[in-house]
């Protein structure tokens, strides 16, 4: 991917040249929005993939060119002009690649809370999903993806048990109520099954991407990830999904609850 994209301003553009087949395959207009981070730089969201003229520019030939245009959103946390990207990462050296943290690998699903995120020396959660079966409902869930909104234990926490082992008990509420919760969960950590038959996805919503307060942006309505060594978790929904913009995650380009571990704030949000 060429460094030109690493644009320093919020309405920023990608050419047809650094994206590939973008100029020699249009594609349909209702696809949906798409999401493209750079290494060690912004999150391009591109909600129109069709490439349009800009206007007062020309090649040697006197040729009108065109471009893909997208919002270039912050993601190293340190942007003046939060959500979008001033190029303050350049300034500060931002990295998305993803350290190792020194104290081992957790192994199992209960070996982390959900809401553990204020320890900033935690060790990294393996990547597997667990089920907790119940009498009518089974309960999934991959620690690995879970950005610690803490959405499950505040409406449920008869169910979702803080530092209890397990900590999720399927069988502790209704099952309306426990498939109502898990649909507020926004990192798509949580899933359920009925007979079998898994709900993760709720493909009723349309494409967005909210910025949350002083937290990752939330991403629903099926907006794609694209780019190179994207890896989803185990059994994770793409059609909502959490993503790191305090720049701290151990898991970028997803959120892990780091921003609360930092502390890291928006106020103009």
């Amino acid at each position: 991917m060429s460094s030109s994209l690493e644009s320093n301003s919020s309405n920023s553009s990608i050419s047809s040249t650094d994206t590939g087949k973008v100029g020699s395959s249009r594609l349909k207009i209702e696809e949906k929005p798409k999401i493209l981070p750079l290494p060690n730089g912004p999150y391009y969201l591109l909600n129109d993939m069709e490439p349009k003229i800009v206007e007062n520019l020309q090649n040697s030939k006197g040729e009108s060119l065109s471009t893909v245009s997208g919002a270039a959103l912050c993601r190293c946390g340190a942007s003046k002009n939060k959500p979008f990207c001033d190029g303050t990462h350049g300034t500060i050296g931002f990295s998305t690649e993803n350290k190792a943290v020194q104290g081992g690998t957790a192994t199992g699903a209960d070996s982390s809370s959900s809401d553990d995120s204020s320890n900033k020396n935690k060790s990294v959660i393996k990547d597997k999903r667990k089920s907790y079966v119940g009498k009518t409902i089974t309960t999934h869930d991959n620690r690995r993806i879970c950005s610690h909104a803490a959405e499950c234990v505040k409406n449920l926490p008869s169910v979702f048990k803080l530092n209890s082992r397990p900590w999720i008990d399927p069988d502790a509420a209704e099952v309306e109520e426990i498939a109502y919760t898990i649909k507020k969960c926004p990192s798509g950590a949580l899933s359920y099954s009925i007979n079998s038959i898994e709900y993760r996805d709720q493909n009723d919503r349309n494409p967005m991407v909210t910025v949350s307060k002083d937290g990752p942006y939330l991403i629903t309505g099926g907006v794609e990830l694209i780019g190179d060594n994207i890896e989803f978790g185990d059994g994770a929904s793409k059609e909502h999904y959490t993503l790191c913009r305090c720049g701290a995650s151990q898991n970028k380009p997803f959120c892990d609850g780091m921003h609360r571990a930092i502390n890291f704030k928006d106020d103009k949000n």
